[in-house]
C-alpha cells in the first residue's frame, strides 16, 4: 500500500492550495483518512480527518478555512486550504487507515509529506 501526496507549494498569505493524497495497492477498505502537519521545531499535529461516511473534524486553528473531502471510488482524500496564513507553513502528511482484506485490522499508512510554505 502506498499513499502519494501532492499539491504543496509556495503561496502568499490569503491564498489557497489544494492537497491531494491517493492510496494505491492492495486495498479492501479505507476507514478514516486524515491530514497532519509538522512545522519546523514542532510536533506533528492532526489538521483534519474524515470518515468513510463523510463525517469530518478540524483542528481549531483551521476551522472555517480548511475543508476535507474524499473520493472513495478513487481512494483519494483532499484538503482545500483557503485564506492561508504564515503559521500554516509546514510539511503536510496524509494518513489513512486501510484494511487490506475482509476481516483484517485497519492499519495506518502515511504519505511522504508535501511542503506548504505561506509567505507574509
Amino acid at each position: 500500500v502506498q499513499l502519494q501526496a501532492s499539491g504543496g507549494g509556495l503561496v502568499q498569505s490569503g491564498e489557497s492550495l489544494r492537497l491531494s493524497c491517493a492510496a494505491s495497492g492492495s486495498i479492501f477498505s479505507i476507514g478514516v483518512m486524515a491530514w497532519y502537519r509538522q512545522a519546523p521545531g514542532k510536533q506533528r499535529e492532526l489538521v483534519a480527518s474524515i470518515t468513510s461516511e463523510g463525517s469530518s473534524n478540524f483542528e481549531d486553528s483551521v476551522k472555517g478555512r480548511f475543508t476535507i473531502s474524499r473520493d472513495n471510488a478513487k481512494n483519494t482524500v483532499y484538503l482545500q486550504m483557503n485564506t492561508l496564513k504564515p503559521e500554516d507553513t509546514a510539511v503536510y502528511y496524509c494518513n489513512a487507515r486501510i484494511q487490506q482484506y475482509r476481516g483484517a485490522y485497519y492499519i495506518p499508512y502515511w504519505g511522504q509529506g508535501t511542503l506548504v510554505t505561506v509567505s507574509s
